[in-house]
């Protein structure tokens, strides 16, 4: 039996449809509006925020997300672990608490056997238990290659959400999980080397970071995966009205990952980032480094408009100069 990061061609959160022809595909569905809605939507298309959220009758806000994706690692509980942390913090970039969770699997079981399936379902409970959120069932489908991830539902205060619209001129930018995740899943890909302190990242919860996020007033944030950072911040951006400004030395970069992108294992979703949000970028002072700063994260950290404690701040809001996103040294 192969390893099971090579039944898929992807891995993770790079293999994310690319972020220029997801939006085309979006606007050329033209959604109609529902008929008599039980909810008012306070969340959906328009700004390509994480999740949905609609307001109900008593006046809470519900939250909506669902990922999933193909192998990151080999390891089957890892993978699980990784991919419901993933879609859990969806719900956290909104500011919300996840409920309840659904599993959603693909699988090959002519290549692989259900033991390790279970395995991958075993892991995604104990990440979503350790979230204080109920996983209640879900769907399975046969599929050529194996998928695992979650739809979550979860409870946010309406008047609290952090949306990516919400950004304003002279906010900090803070950014909670290093860079690099792209990169070094594409070498344990391609040549079976472990990364634990990759796993760990990915495998961390956002739950602490949304609570300090909120805590401190925090109104705009939005999680950091399959489009990088330049790519989530572009969209922030340009919901928000502004420019942000980013110290590229500023940004943490895990151990190893620089040292990966030279010596080649830039998976091909980082650079399909980079290729849609150049002509964002101001030209002027972008750095070298610009690929990092673009790598396809799966599982990252928190970006919010707003300093929390801890956290590293990489740059900060400005009035719109034109470009979405400027990058300095």
């Amino acid at each position: 039996m192969k390893r099971l990061t090579q039944y898929a061609q992807g891995g993770g959160c790079a293999c994310k449809i690319p972020a220029a022809d997801l939006e085309s595909l979006l606007a050329n569905a033209k959604m109609p509006l529902p008929q008599n809605p039980e909810a008012e939507l306070l969340v959906g298309l328009e700004t390509g925020d994480d999740a949905a959220a609609v307001r109900t009758h008593d006046g809470s806000a519900i939250i909506s997300t669902a990922d999933f994706f193909t192998p990151v690692v080999d390891d089957p509980f890892d993978w699980g672990r990784i991919a419901a942390a993933n879609a859990l913090s969806d719900v956290y970039a909104m500011g919300g608490r996840p409920l309840v969770a659904l599993n959603l699997l693909c699988w090959p079981p002519d290549q692989l056997p259900y033991d390790l399936a279970s395995e991958v379902l075993r892991g995604g409970a104990d990440v979503v238990a350790l979230a204080g959120c109920h996983l209640a069932g879900g769907h399975s489908v046969i599929d050529a290659e194996p998928k695992y991830g979650l739809a979550v539902t979860g409870v946010a205060d309406p008047d609290r959400l952090l949306r990516n619209n919400a950004g304003r001129p002279g906010q900090p930018l803070s950014l909670t999980k290093p860079l690099g995740l792209g990169v070094l899943n594409n070498r344990h890909k391609r040549t079976g080397e472990v990364f634990p302190h990759a796993v760990e990242t990915m495998t961390q919860l956002n739950a602490a970071a949304s609570r300090a996020a909120l805590a401190a007033g925090i109104q705009c944030a939005t999680d950091i995966t399959g489009f990088g950072l330049l790519g989530h911040l572009h969209k922030l951006a340009r919901a928000s009205g502004v420019t942000a400004v980013i110290q590229a030395s500023a940004v943490p970069i895990l151990d190893g990952a620089a040292q990966a992108v030279q010596e080649g294992f830039v998976p091909g979703g980082s650079r399909r980032n980079l290729d849609w949000i150049t002509p964002h970028l101001d030209p002027r002072d972008t750095p070298e480094e610009t690929l990092l700063l673009a790598d396809a994260q799966t599982s990252g950290g928190l970006l919010t408009a707003g300093e929390i404690p801890g956290a590293p701040v990489i740059g900060e809001l400005i009035p719109y100069t034109g470009h979405t996103i400027i990058v300095q040294r």
